[in-house]
């Protein structure tokens, strides 16, 4: 009788878990992740500070040791990629970011999404839509991106 009477109290709880859990647990997953909207915020600076050709900031967003493989294979070190995107003949007219998706790791981030750049390059227009991965590292307290690729879509 003793067995009986703890399985009938324990299935009212049991039964009272299992209708609150999925409520909390929905509540939890829809809560803002800090660390992801730092990091997208930290991508919106970069993006902002590429658009204007403002390199103080481009050279605190980007490590030391930051690489970027652009659409065409290239690869550029962080002076090399502030040297080519600080190129006075490069006009951006849109730069926009979208499909963005944070995934955090300890003191590493990655980010995924879709980017489209329009404008003119030595005068000429020039307009790209491509897929990027970012990986940022928080190091001694700043983020920083290390690396950066943009490939283009197999279907373009």
């Amino acid at each position: 009788m003793r067995i009986f009477m703890k399985i009938r109290i324990s299935l009212p709880v049991f039964a009272l878990l299992l209708a609150v859990w999925p409520s909390e647990f929905a509540v939890a997953q829809t809560k803002p992740n800090t660390g992801s909207a730092l990091i997208l915020g930290l991508e919106a600076k970069w993006n902002a500070a590429y658009d204007r050709g403002d390199i103080a900031t481009m050279n605190t967003v980007l490590a030391d040791d930051f690489i970027i493989t652009i659409e065409d294979g290239s690869t550029f070190s962080k002076s090399g990629y502030i040297a080519h995107y600080g190129d006075t003949t490069v006009h951006v007219e849109t730069s926009e970011m979208s499909d963005l998706r944070v995934r955090m790791h300890g003191k590493t981030a990655v980010v995924t999404g879709a980017y489209h750049e329009k404008g003119t390059s030595k005068g000429k227009p020039y307009e790209y839509r491509d897929r990027f991965t970012d990986v940022w590292m928080n190091m001694t307290g700043t983020w920083q991106v290390i690396a950066s690729h943009y490939s283009i879509p197999s279907s373009q």
